[in-house]
């Protein structure tokens, strides 16, 4: 499988993904965040600086659980602006969806 370059609205997503993680995390140290959702603390590190800015649907879904967060909140956070920018909400899943079929 080819992957496609990222897009900087794939990369701005995943910074403001990054960024909600850290602020729900608040206090809670990162390997007990981590090690509760199955993943490991390098990668919720990774996550929350931005380095993995397109995680899996699985490893997202599992650390908002464990930080109470919703998944419609969190797409709410990590889609805003989008719209602003010219770009619709979901464009670059789209633009995945159209390689897949």
């Amino acid at each position: 499988m080819v992957r496609l370059p990222l897009t900087p609205a794939d990369v701005e997503r995943g910074r403001r993904l990054g960024a909600l993680l850290r602020r729900a995390r608040a206090e809670r140290p990162m390997l007990a965040t981590a090690l509760d959702a199955g993943v490991s603390p390098e990668t919720l590190r990774k996550i929350e600086s931005g380095r993995v800015p397109t995680p899996s649907f699985a490893t997202v879904a599992a650390v908002a659980a464990v930080l109470g967060l919703s998944l419609d909140a969190v797409w709410a956070e990590v889609s805003r602006g989008e719209a602003a920018d010219g770009a619709a909400p979901g464009a670059a899943l789209d633009r995945g969806a159209r390689l897949a079929s």
